[in-house]
């Protein structure tokens, strides 16, 4: 009978889900457009996945998008969203909290990725604050959406400060339940989205990625970057080893892999630096996370028209996903992503900018 009225409780709650997402197709989507006047950076943000639209930096839009709102309705894509409630992968869609077993939302591949389709990204947020240089958005995620536990409550504050953006996380919950939010801008600090990201220099300070199995899916084990093509101790173009053959390599076709930072959650020092010698930007990444995926848009064709009508052509954009690990539910061994009753999620991720000569904007 117990089992019964799980599949039943599961059954609606994957109905509700969907009837959900096509009111989310029924409003209008707001945008909200912010200005950093001591920097000139500005960045316009919409209420349909909590999105990064644009990000302009010296004159340049360093972030991937459409010119067209309805186009994040209308292409499946990430592009400037949060997503949740968790990003990366849950392997076989299913985990326990306090010895109850929960089935979550799958896809094709058997397991439940970047939260389950609809997620975050594919939800209207409530705007619950803005102004010049700042938004706050609220998403309130219904108790077994997608299968997850507990009434969530995540709020997501967007500030322009004086060298960069700042993003803010928190979150509560009325049981316990796992939380790994992030934001997945597709980031080209060139600001041509038509040319890759293969000559841009990147940095990274970690010296382990998390290692797949033939399926993509984490076995928890970690791997020693040192001597590999994962290695970017040291700045290194992008493009010098991404196709270089390699196990993992083989696995994504590129980058598309999770680093353990060093940082240690200190937001005094960076987790990564990309700089493009073309438009002189560097960007470095602060983080609270434990984690950082990075991606390189591997399976961008050329299919995707983005803004100005320029096809995405792959590898033309590189993502720093701040996280904790993808499977933690599953994988002891690493920072836990539990949140319980009366507790209050935090998370802060920071994007700063110089003009590639030292110079903060």
């Amino acid at each position: 009978m117990g089992q019964a009225f799980s599949h039943i409780y599961r059954t609606i709650m994957m109905v509700l889900c969907i009837g959900m997402a096509q009111r989310a197709w029924c409003q209008e989507i707001e945008e909200v457009c912010l200005t950093n006047a001591a920097s000139g950076i500005s960045m316009e943000v919409i209420n349909y996945g909590c999105r990064i639209k644009s990000l302009t930096v010296g004159g340049k839009d360093v972030v991937l998008g459409f010119d067209d709102n309805e186009d994040y309705r209308r292409y499946k894509q990430n592009f400037g969203s949060v997503v949740g409630r968790y990003i990366g992968r849950i392997v076989g869609g299913k985990m326990s909290i306090d010895g109850t077993e929960y089935k979550l939302l799958t896809g094709a591949n058997g397991d439940c990725s970047h939260g389950g389709t609809p997620g975050f990204a594919q939800k209207m947020w409530t705007i619950t604050s803005r102004n010049d240089s700042a938004v706050a958005m609220r998403y309130i995620s219904a108790d077994g959406e997608n299968g997850f536990p507990g009434e969530l409550t995540l709020v997501v504050r967007y500030t322009l400060e004086s060298d960069g953006l700042r993003i803010d996380y928190s979150a509560t919950t009325t049981k316990p339940t796992v939380l790994n939010p992030s934001n997945h801008s597709f980031f080209n600090i060139s600001g041509d989205h038509g040319k890759d990201i293969l000559d841009e220099c990147l940095w990274i300070d970690a010296a382990e990625i998390a290692a797949y199995d033939r399926n993509k899916r984490v076995t928890g084990e970690m791997m020693r970057v040192a001597g590999t093509p994962f290695d970017f101790t040291r700045p290194a173009e992008i493009g010098r080893r991404i196709d270089e053959a390699n196990e993992q390599l083989d696995v994504t076709k590129g980058y598309d892999h999770c680093y353990r930072l060093n940082t240690q959650g200190r937001l005094d020092t960076p987790a990564a630096r990309i700089t493009d010698t073309h438009s002189g930007i560097t960007m470095e990444v602060y983080t609270t996370e434990p984690a950082m995926q990075i991606y390189t848009a591997n399976g961008h064709n050329g299919s995707l028209i983005g803004k100005g009508g320029i096809p995405y052509k792959r590898r033309n954009a590189i993502c720093f996903e701040t996280m904790h690990f993808p499977d933690s539910p599953n994988k002891p061994q690493w920072p836990s992503t539990l949140l319980r009753p009366g507790e209050t999620f935090k998370s802060t991720t920071i994007f700063r900018f110089n003009n590639g000569k030292g110079e903060r904007q």
